[in-house]
């Protein structure tokens, strides 16, 4: 009787006087939302370090990035002007955006439970249509930036 008792205790939840350590109106469930400043933005880059390195944990999105390391400079030697630099290699790096957005949205999805549900599949289905935009826009623009400067 007395372990159980003292097994409860262990595990029971401290208390904390969550006003003392967050400023008024902060969320006590995400401490991010405490901080301020520099500290704000140091924490919330290496938040955004740890996404990337989970998106390279994807084969889709490693593909994609390896893709990149090419046709970034590629950008810079067909672009005529900055502004087609921008757009080419904007379409790179926007198809690895939604490309991350997708796999958040799947693995948040995948989280909720295993089992099959309509509205599951529409959220990854919507995802994976996003990524398909995303790839046909960058091969559009990429086409007519090669078009532009090879036959016209």
């Amino acid at each position: 009787m007395e372990h159980s008792a003292t097994h409860a205790d262990t595990t029971a939840a401290p208390e904390t006087n969550v006003s003392m350590v967050l400023p008024a109106g902060a969320n006590a469930v995400n401490p991010q939302k405490a901080r301020r400043g520099f500290s704000r933005i140091w924490h919330a880059f290496g938040y955004s370090l740890a996404g990337l390195r989970a998106g390279w944990n994807e084969t889709a999105f490693r593909q994609e990035a390896i893709a990149s390391i090419a046709l970034l400079p590629a950008a810079v030697w067909l672009g005529r002007t900055w502004v087609e630099t921008a757009l080419l290699a904007g379409t790179v790096i926007l198809i690895m955006i939604v490309e991350l957005l997708n796999t958040g949205i799947e693995t948040a999805i995948d989280r909720i439970g295993p089992e099959w549900h309509d509205l599951s599949k529409r959220a990854k289905d919507m995802g994976s249509a996003a990524v398909l935009l995303s790839l046909l826009l960058c091969a559009g623009t990429w086409a007519l930036a090669l078009y532009q400067r090879f036959f016209a």
